[in-house]
Parts: structure tokens; sequence; C-alpha cells
């Protein structure tokens, strides 16, 4: 249930710093710009290296079962490390932590651009990782506190959704754009100038906020999940290995293990990573399992979709990262209107009717042919995906922070994009392992098109569960403004 509304914080604990200026509406959309931009790097990096993954692969020897690597070493750590990274937030300070996370973030980019090898490139994507766990929650935990309640939050948080939405599908684009016109490494090197604004523009532009309050870390806490996740990603890597097979469910059964001894850990904890009270909340939890199925879709089905582009139909990293774009058009196209309905009829029919919508999409890629053509096989379904997604993720980030406690905004916001990163490794996971035993290791065209359809059926049917999931937990009502805005104060 929405949180009550309580007394204006003093400054010391939730607010801005004593010498802070009083701030308006032009800070207010600065720091929107700020956080934005901040979460298109995030969300773009998860994908951007998809469409130059053949041109590293080869440059750098990497194997195809070590191909994968480069973008669930990302995925997993950024989404393993997002609840630590959101204490650390909330305690450390949001604008203190969000600058710490850009940096190292630009600075794990350039070794990544530069890499030699490819364990160097797969480290150098954990990094990123690692300080992208630090700049996320910290830059959704200060969106939160600037647009607490109302129609201004409802507008912020739609372009925020709208971004996490595009950015998977602009990284395609972008890594095409780039490693076509210069080289797969500057897929990595790009971040650097938006790190060095992103750095100017917060120092001068955002105001310090940390949670009152004691303030210790659940370290049990933060092994648990993070040895819980890890394990099972990486068991659920290997079962596609018919000789690890043993070795691939023993890992995911201690991966599951650490998870349950995570929750136990939190119930009991004074000092909890992850306060219960987050993810017990009925819509919240319903939030949270839409934004995995969603991440799964949007890094794994989006990635088979890249290399159906270039393997298949023979495009250049170019026309390849062009033949997604598509999907950020018809994303963009759709939330003004998206905004508009969640004003009027509440986020519950979204929520539904969105992934079904992206559903009927993937599900239309399954078509595909070794001869097909891209404007009959993929662009229609291409279209229809961004529809659904533009539907899903502007109520989808108002819904699953809906009467977050101030408190605990680093936290919420931190599982938010947990949910949306951890969905994608472990979906990434679980579809190669889906397309590995579909399309085996011949390479031919009709093997390789198999597996591709069989990936984009998981994805359709990943997207029904989330609408199906929506209707069972959000109710009919539900409001994202006005009086069942979230109590956040600055």
């Amino acid at each position: 249930m929405p949180a009550a509304a309580s007394p204006v914080t003093p400054p010391s604990a939730t607010g801005p710093t004593p010498t802070s200026r009083p701030r308006g509406p032009r800070h207010a959309t600065w720091v929107l710009v700020i956080t934005s931009v901040t979460q298109l790097l995030v969300v773009l990096d998860g994908t951007i290296v998809g469409v130059a993954l053949p041109h590293a692969q080869a440059d750098l020897g990497l194997s195809d079962s070590a191909r994968q690597w480069v973008v669930t070493a990302y995925a997993l750590a950024f989404g393993a490390l997002l609840l630590l990274g959101g204490r650390i937030a909330d305690f450390t300070g949001r604008k203190r932590t969000f600058l710490v996370g850009l940096v190292g973030f630009g600075a794990a980019s350039v070794w990544g651009g530069l890499a030699g090898t490819g364990v160097e490139l797969v480290l150098a994507r954990a990094g990123q990782g690692v300080f992208a766990a630090l700049m996320a929650p910290a830059a959704l935990a200060i969106l939160t506190v600037t647009f607490p309640s109302g129609p201004e939050r409802t507008k912020a948080f739609a372009v925020f959704g709208a971004v996490s939405g595009a950015g998977a599908a602009v990284g395609l684009l972008a890594g095409g754009v780039l490693t076509d016109l210069l080289s797969w490494r500057w897929c990595l090197l790009v971040n650097v100038p938006f790190v060095i604004a992103g750095v100017v523009a917060g120092a001068r532009l955002l105001d310090e906020s940390r949670a009152d309050g004691e303030r210790r870390y659940d370290v049990p806490g933060a092994a648990a999940v993070t040895a819980g996740f890890g394990l099972l990603v990486v068991g659920l890597t290997l079962v596609e290995d018919s000789t690890r097979t043993a070795l691939a469910v023993a890992l995911v059964v201690a991966g599951l293990a650490c998870l349950a001894l995570f929750a136990l850990v939190e119930h009991r904890s004074a000092h909890p990573l992850l306060p219960l009270r987050v993810v017990t909340d009925r819509v919240r939890a319903g939030a949270l399992g839409v934004q995995a199925l969603v991440g799964a879709v949007m890094v794994g089905a989006m990635l088979y979709l890249a290399f159906h582009l270039q393997v298949v139909l023979q495009m250049g990293p170019l026309l390849a990262g062009l033949g997604t774009l598509p999907i950020t058009v018809a994303i963009m196209a759709t939330v003004p209107r998206s905004t508009r309905m969640l004003d009027r009829i509440g986020p519950r029919l979204q929520l539904v009717v969105g992934p079904l919508v992206g559903a009927v999409g993937i599900g239309y890629l399954t078509q595909i042919s070794a001869g097909g053509s891209y404007w009959v096989q993929v662009l229609p379904g291409l279209l229809a995906f961004g529809v659904g997604m533009g539907l899903t993720l502007v109520p989808l980030q108002n819904v699953a922070l809906l009467g977050v406690d101030a408190r605990d905004a680093g936290a919420a916001s931190a599982a938010v994009t947990a949910a949306m990163q951890l969905g994608g490794s472990v979906g990434l996971a679980v579809l190669t392992s889906v397309y590995v035993g579909v399309a085996g290791t011949t390479g031919a065209p009709a093997d390789l098109v198999a597996g591709y359809s069989a990936v984009f059926w998981g994805g359709a049917a990943l997207l029904v569960a989330a609408a199906v999931v929506a209707a069972v937990a959000v109710p009919r009502g539900t409001r994202v403004s006005g009086g069942d805005a979230p109590a956040l104060h600055v």
C-alpha cells in the first residue's frame, strides 16, 4: 500500500545539505536530464556490444561460448551488486556515489576499449557493471526525491522509462554505427565524453541527500545475494554443454540456496540490504517481476536479433544497427500517448496490454528464414515490439517505486534496476541454452534460423508471462499520481 504522508525531513537527514540553495522547476529539469542520460548509458551498454560482438570475437580470438560473457559479465556484475550500491548511495550520499560510479564506469570503459585479449574485455565489462551498480541506483534515487509526487513525477518517470526501453535498441544502433565507421572498440570508448559531461554537470547541479538514522551495511546479505545470482547465471550458462550437466545443476541449486539464505538474512537483519517491506508489497513485487521478464527479452532476444541480421541476412554492422531503429522509433512515438493514458486510466491496463503487444511482435519474428526479407519478416515485428515496450515501460517505473519511503529510496531504486539487469543476465543464459539446443554447432543458415526462431518463441512466452503477472499483482484502480503518489520528500 502507498506510504502515508509524513512531515518534511530536516536537511541533515534525507534532504539537501544545509548549504544548498532553494531550487526551482528548472533545476528539477536538469536533474531529469542528468539522471536520464546516466540511465541511457547503463542500459545502452547492456546491448551496444551486441552488434560489435562478431568483430570483437574475431579480433580477440573469443570462442562462441566465451562470446556471450562479454554481455553477461556486465549484466551479472551490475545486477548482483545493485542492492549494495543502493545502500551505499543511501548511506554515503547519493550525489557522491553517483559521481564515483560515473568516474569508475568511464575508467572501465577505457580499459575495455583498449583491451588486448578476450579476458581483458570480459573483466573490463565486469568493471563497468560494478561501477554502474553504484551509479544507477544513486541516479534513480536522486530522481525519486526530486519528483516526490503528482503529475510532474509521472512525466519524469515517463521520460526515464522511455529511456530505459529505448536504450537497449539504441545500443544496437550505436554499436552498428561505431563498429562500421570506426571500430568495435569505440562501442566502449564512446562512453568517455558522456561520463565527463555527467561528472561536470552532476558536480554543479545535483544536491547531496542521504538516508537518516543509523547506517550499517548488511555484509552477509550482500555476499549471499551476489553469490546466489552469480552461481545461478554460471550454472544456467553451462546447461548448454552436455558434458557439464551435473556441474550446471549443482551450481543452479547452490545459487538458489544462496538466494534463499539471502531472504532469511534480510528477514533477521536489523540493517537489511533490501528491507523486505520493499519487495513484499504486492504491487511492487509484481512490477519487479514484470521488469525482470522484460529485461530478459530486451537483452536476450535483441542480441539474437542482431546475430540474425548480420550472420544470416548478411547485413554489415551499420545496416544491422539501423535495422533495429524501428524499435526505438516505435517506443518514442508511443510514450507521449502512454503517459497521457497513465493519468486517465492508471497503470494496470497498460502493464497487461503492453507485454501482450510486445509478445505479438517478438512472436512475429519466428517466421524468419535464411533467404527472407527484412521488410516482410522482421520490420513489422520490431514495430509491434516497440509499441508494446512503450506502453509497458512508462507505467512500470512509476508502479515499481509507488509508496517507497525516502529512507528506502536507494534500495528500492536498486531493486528496480536489478530486476531488469538480472532478468537480462538470467534470460540471456536461458535463451542461449535454448538456441544451442535447437541450432547445434553446424553453423548452417537453416540451423541458425531455427535457433533464432526458438529464442523468439521463448521471448514471446516471457512477455505473455509478464502480462499475467501484471494482471494478478496490480489491482484495478491503482493510481501513480495525486493521492496515491508516494510520500517521498527532500
